[in-house]
């Protein structure tokens, strides 16, 4: 069945693969077995995606959501804010997370050999278990190229060497957190012809939050870009949908999103109907592949979707169905 995952062409491929991995979890992962029994979900009742059942992720935080009796080869863990729980993702086998990210990534941007990467991700590196930090520490190893790293602090440098590179033509991703970015254009000026400039996410409590469409402008006249690209992703998933633009994403054919009605967690929206994010990651094989994240969202008719915003107090409201 993990064969099929990266195989898939169609809407019939992924209705038959994800059904499938849904048995296999419901047989296997006994946090998802008692949430499906306690709605009352079972395999035989499941002839659709929109019938599967998806596990609030805050589970990710109290219990071990496992399909699989191997141990953990990496645990990854949610960054988190002071004093919260953080979510915890045990991967038993690595080469499912390796090869999502790699094949995703070629989807959309081609082969990273052709890239130099540079990293600006400071709050990721100053912890152990990000699976983000994970990802692109491969990627710059696999584009094989030394001008390729991470960067903490050391703005100047990094500046200096991205505009030394895009004049000559060379091909860059620098993906970084938004704070970090705002950092590096208040302190330098760029007009970049070359470079894919990918923010990963908000402020981590560095400034204040902006709304998307601030975000992107400032970055855009910051770096001198017509676009700013983003990569969707999070600790509990082990695929990532990217944005080329205006914060509209797409997902790799393994991987895609519904929305909930915010009042009744057990109901799809259609699309272009505001929601709760509901995520199918195939690639979450050995832990749950059906997720019902805290963000909100809409899809379009394209399968195309934007993220536009979270619930309130997350954390502290959670789950009636938490109690399992």
């Amino acid at each position: 069945m993990q064969k099929n995952i990266f195989n898939i062409k169609n809407d019939e491929d992924f209705l038959e693969t994800s059904l499938a991995v849904f048995k296999h979890q419901f047989k296997n992962n006994k946090v998802y077995r008692s949430f499906c029994d306690l709605i009352n979900k079972h395999p035989s009742d499941v002839t659709k995606i929109e019938q599967i059942p998806f596990l609030p992720i805050q589970f990710f935080k109290l219990r071990e959501v496992v399909s699989s009796t191997q141990k953990a080869a990496e645990i990854f863990t949610s960054s988190g804010t002071t004093g919260s729980i953080k979510s915890k993702h045990f991967v038993t086998d690595i080469n499912l997370y390796k090869e999502s990210y790699l094949k995703g990534f070629s989807n959309f941007y081609g082969n990273i050999k052709d890239y130099v990467v540079l990293a600006l991700l400071p709050n990721y590196l100053e912890r152990k278990g990000s699976s983000l930090t994970f990802m692109v520490n491969d990627l710059i190893s696999k584009s094989n190229n030394s001008e390729s790293g991470f960067y903490l602090n050391n703005l100047d440098e990094l500046a200096k060497k991205l505009i030394n590179l895009d004049r000559k033509g060379q091909k860059i991703l620098l993906i970084g957190v938004s704070f970090a970015l705002l950092d590096l254009i208040e302190k330098h000026q760029f007009n970049l012809k070359n470079t894919i400039i990918m923010e990963t996410g908000g402020m981590k409590g560095r400034r204040k939050e902006l709304i998307r469409n601030e975000l992107h402008l400032l970055l855009e006249n910051g770096f001198g870009v017509n676009k700013i690209h983003s990569e969707y992703g999070m600790t509990e998933l082990l695929s990532q949908a990217y944005s080329k633009g205006n914060g509209i994403f797409e997902t790799p054919p393994w991987m895609k999103i519904l929305t909930r009605d915010t009042e009744d967690a057990l109901t799809i929206l259609p699309n272009e109907k505001a929601g709760g994010i509901n995520v199918i990651d195939l690639a979450n094989y050995n832990s749950c592949s059906f997720i019902a994240t805290q963000d909100l969202g809409k899809v379009h008719q394209n399968n195309t979707f934007e993220i536009i915003g979270r619930f309130d107090n997350s954390d502290i409201r959670g789950c009636n169905l938490m109690v399992l």
